[in-house]
């Protein structure tokens, strides 16, 4: 039994995903859990985590309004905005939902991540860190050095890195990101995503090798209790299926491994960091 911790639903029309365009015809359409499930099936996974892909409320409560209908979704991530004063409110409101489950800062889009360090935000985040509220980060490799900083200011918070901070895969570049990914592991209450690998390398003309470095060492640094295994579907269509994905991971998990680190890896750890106790029980115990 399996968790995916990272994928989206969105319908075009609703008009809030900008980033989203005709020029992308991959992307430029609906995905929604009728689509998913198959492969849901196919890889024994339970359920999944439905991550905000706009940034906006009213995406979050569609995203709850399809969790309503559908099992497989057994949290959502939304968002909210740390720099106006109404998240907490927006906060309130969606803690109430049986589904919600954290909110995604979206480091990605900010032209200065600096930002991140401005008082409103740390405030935000301490005292979300002191509720346990779960944060995913979005980030690219060269936010890591204001992520870090970050979470000097917010120590304990419960966070986990998307997409292991989007390293440059495509050029094979490795030392710096990989020196920020370890000041970032240092947090003990820091997690990482194992997700959104291939959209980072060349979308044509990627080959399953080029993970491994990148992999081995975010498990390396996290230990087999802080990573999860995470798709990005649909998002990771513009460069591999849903199966190449699995396939990727599956081919860079240490020989050592066992039985309970690929438990903790491909759902126990999403469980836990989400807080999901009925699916807690599913998995064997550490």
């Amino acid at each position: 039994m399996r968790i995916d911790s990272h994928q989206h639903y969105w319908t075009i029309e609703r008009g809030d995903y900008g980033w989203i365009t005709p020029e992308m015809p991959k992307l430029y359409r609906d995905y929604l859990p009728e689509q998913l499930a198959g492969h849901l099936s196919k890889h024994g996974i339970a359920g999944t985590i439905a991550v905000q892909a706009a940034p906006t409320v009213e995406e979050t409560e569609y995203l709850f309004a399809l969790a309503d209908r559908t099992d497989s979704i057994l949290g959502v991530v939304g968002w909210l905005d740390l720099f106006n004063p109404s998240h907490r409110n927006h906060y309130e409101r969606y803690k109430q939902h049986p589904k919600f489950v954290g909110f995604r800062m979206m480091i990605q889009e900010m032209p200065e991540a600096s930002k991140v360090l401005k008082q409103a935000v740390v405030g935000a985040l301490r005292e979300y860190a002191r509720e346990d509220v779960p944060v995913d980060l979005l980030l690219k490799s060269d936010q890591l050095e204001s992520l870090n900083l970050l979470l000097n200011e917010a120590p304990g918070l419960r966070g986990v890195i998307d997409h292991i901070a989007k390293p440059p895969i495509a050029s094979g570049s490795f030392d710096r990101w990989a020196e920020q990914m370890e000041r970032a592991a240092a947090h003990p209450n820091i997690y990482c995503k194992l997700s959104g690998l291939v959209t980072e390398a060349d979308h044509l003309h990627w080959k399953p090798e080029q993970f491994q470095p990148y992999i081995r060492h975010v498990l390396a640094l996290f230990g087999p209790h802080r990573v999860m295994f995470g798709s990005d579907w649909p998002v990771c269509l513009l460069a591999a299926e849903y199966d190449e994905v699995v396939d990727v991971l599956e081919r860079a998990i240490p020989s050592a491994w066992g039985e309970q680190e690929r438990a903790a890896l491909y759902g126990r750890n999403a469980a836990k960091f989400y807080k999901l106790p009925a699916m807690m029980q599913l998995f064997p115990n550490k």
